[in-house]
């Protein structure tokens, strides 16, 4: 999705046509996983670590059941990333472009 935009001419310049529709909705799907405090508390938490399951409900103060339904979702999105270790998993961000939206989210929040 990222290089579509990139080739539609998506930067920090001013877009010389509007981007397909398809990576439109795409785009705003994405921006919908940031709508829920849990899940932004979630990637927060994931900021830098890898965490359990249960390290991750004690960190954001949440049910293992709740974090678990999350971080379906973070997956399904491309956002979270797991490690099997034996008989546990550990997640963390997906890659730097997590981390660089939750701060560029927070700068803008915060000015």
């Amino acid at each position: 999705m990222t290089e579509e935009l990139q080739e539609q001419g998506a930067s920090n310049e001013t877009p010389e046509e509007m981007p397909d529709e398809e990576l439109l909705y795409d785009l705003a799907d994405l921006f919908k996983i940031f709508s829920d405090t849990t899940r932004i508390k979630i990637l927060y938490a994931l900021m830098g670590r890898e965490l359990s399951v249960s390290d991750i409900a004690e960190a954001t103060e949440t049910s293992q059941s709740a974090v678990s339904h999350q971080l379906r979702i973070l997956k399904q999105s491309r956002l979270v990333k797991f490690r099997r270790d034996g008989r546990n998993i550990n997640y963390s961000l997906a890659d730097d472009h997590v981390y660089t939206m939750l701060n560029q989210g927070m700068s803008h929040i915060c000015e």
